[in-house]
């Protein structure tokens, strides 16, 4: 029952308490780039949505059996070219960026070749944006947070387990949708407005990103907590 709760959580603060987009200021340019129209936004945020679940997927693999601290991969692998007792403790935790950024871009190109494949109009409409995906800061955010939890955690058994990392990327990936999708709505209406020339295009979009990240941060109280409540750690890197 508790893990359940986690879960539960986990899923709520990475959509709406601690909204990627919204509270972090991660994945900004496809949420300025992409949400002109509500179509483009939606099919925006659920190629996001699943590229964090299959890069966080990964992350957690690679992070438990090969980069970790004792992790099994690495250190029966390195008990071949170092005496036994080195091997046990082998950290490889400095290629979590590197090895990260591989994962993002090979689910990105997954991504992109199907879409292109059986949905060539979405294809066309996301242009250079799609391919970006590789370089968008949340996915990365997404799967930082789950090595700080498993890696960071002082107690072993805190350590965040697949269902857990698996419930961060989804709704992270929903809470960008919900973002983007909102942004797209509010844009497709300044189309009818009159906007000064000053404020037209970018600017605009702006402004308006700043307000609703006002309005959200006054709607959660403005606080930033470092724990769940009743749950495991969440510590968000930036």
């Amino acid at each position: 029952m508790n893990y359940l709760f986690d879960i539960f959580l986990i899923s709520i603060s990475a959509a709406l308490i601690n909204n990627f987009v919204l509270y972090y200021f991660v994945g900004i340019c496809p949420f300025i780039g992409v949400s002109r129209r509500v179509d483009m936004a939606l099919g925006m945020g659920s190629a996001v949505t699943f590229v964090m679940t299959i890069a966080v997927f990964l992350s957690w693999t690679i992070t438990t059996f090969i980069l970790m601290p004792g992790a099994p991969v690495s250190s029966w692998v390195a008990q071949f070219f170092m005496p036994a007792e080195k091997a046990a403790g082998i950290d490889l935790t400095i290629l979590t960026y590197i090895v990260y950024i591989f994962a993002i871009a090979s689910s990105v190109q997954f991504v992109e070749m199907y879409v292109r494949k059986f949905y060539p109009p979405l294809y066309k409409s996301f242009g250079v944006f799609l391919p970006l995906i590789t370089t968008n800061c949340a996915i990365l955010f997404a799967c930082l947070t789950v090595m700080s939890n498993i890696i960071g955690v002082d107690n072993p058994l805190e350590a965040w387990d697949l269902g857990r990392s698996l419930a961060l990327g989804i709704f992270g990936g929903a809470g960008f949708t919900i973002a983007i999708v909102i942004m797209a709505g509010i844009r497709e209406e300044l189309d009818l407005c009159d906007i000064p020339a000053p404020f037209q295009g970018a600017a605009i979009t702006l402004i308006v990103g700043g307000i609703l990240a006002g309005i959200y941060g006054v709607y959660r109280g403005g606080q930033r907590p470092e724990k769940c409540p009743g749950g495991p750690s969440l510590r968000l890197m930036i």
